[in-house]
């Protein structure tokens, strides 16, 4: 008897292993360090979403130095978030990126200055220094400077463009008049350092219908021909939007699963998460066909793209979702 019984234990162990083998490995290469900003993707794998879904997910924090869209042409992540502006970009140079979800519908990029300053409207920025990240993080700024009819050149015409650092240093520092913050992130880091909402002018991109799309999640248009590797995009899709849900739903615990991931200050990863939900609203993932019509153009119109993008993103994921 405890022959056979070891014999059924040693079965039950090699299915168990078998089972775990066949998970699906996935790689997700993030846009930026571990922040509330992913918050979804770090519920999921922490409350066993991917798991269900047969999916092994392995989540890759960025950094200043990492371009989601370099890493995935090399090899190194099957599926990237990314903003449709670098995406876009990327694909007219040949890394065929496909748009399969768009998890935020709304922009969180703002320009602040302080009420003090010298800039008061649009019509202020002639001759003055504004701010804003590079890396693909640029295009909604010019997209917004073209429209605007102003020069990025310089000159008391246009604006100068200060390359800005990924902090709220340049505005301390007053070495910009204006500068780039997110709803989720560096707003708040400045209302930590000192100013106070009624301190600041706040130019929002979406309330002025200049927003061009944010995190997206993007795949590679070679892989997404075969069955198994769509499907399994589909799987990822389904359970990431879960975790969406429920971090939605339970920010604090997100937060804390954030922070266990390598996030900085609880507090700031809970307020994050609070502001993060505005952006993503219903958490269906899918895309929005004016918001890419008004993105492509935009990048068009500035040149960032010099032809109309053809197949740069499919619904067929998330309409095959459950």
């Amino acid at each position: 008897m405890r022959k056979a019984l070891g014999i059924t234990v040693a079965l039950a162990m090699a299915l168990m292993a078998g089972t775990a083998s066949a998970a699906d490995k996935v790689t997700l290469q993030l846009k930026w360090v571990a922040q509330a900003q992913f918050a979804g993707y770090f519920v999921a794998k922490d409350k066993g979403f991917y798991e269900e879904a047969g999916l092994d997910v392995e989540i890759k924090p960025g950094g200043p130095d990492i371009a989601p869209e370099q890493v995935i042409a090399g090899g190194g992540a099957d599926v990237i978030v990314d903003w449709m502006g670098g995406a876009l970009a990327a694909r007219e140079k040949g890394v065929g990126l496909v748009n399969i979800a768009q998890p935020y519908k709304k922009a969180g990029m703002e320009l602040v200055c302080p009420k003090d300053g010298p800039v008061q409207t649009e019509a202020d920025f002639k001759g003055h220094t504004l701010g804003v990240w590079f890396y693909g993080n640029e295009y909604p700024f010019f997209a917004w400077m073209n429209k605007l009819g102003l020069s990025t050149e310089g000159g008391a015409d246009g604006v100068t463009v200060l390359k800005q650092s990924f902090d709220v240093q340049p505005l301390i520092q007053k070495q910009a008049d204006c500068i780039s913050v997110m709803t989720y992130n560096e707003y708040w880091q400045l209302i930590d350092a000192g100013y106070k909402p009624e301190d600041l002018i706040v130019f929002n991109y979406s309330a002025m219908g200049n927003d061009l799309l944010e995190d997206g999640l993007y795949a590679m248009e070679d892989k997404l021909a075969d069955p198994a590797f769509k499907d399994k995009m589909v799987r990822f899709v389904t359970a990431s939007m879960k975790g969406w849900e429920y971090a939605i739903a339970n920010p604090d615990e997100a937060a804390g699963i954030v922070m266990e991931n390598g996030g900085q200050d609880e507090n700031h990863q809970k307020r994050m998460m609070g502001e993060v939900a505005k952006l993503i609203g219903e958490p269906d993932a899918k895309l929005i066909p004016a918001a890419y019509e008004r993105t492509a153009k935009a990048l068009l119109d500035q040149k960032i793209i010099t032809k109309e993008p053809s197949g740069a993103w499919t619904s067929e994921i998330t309409d095959a979702m459950k």
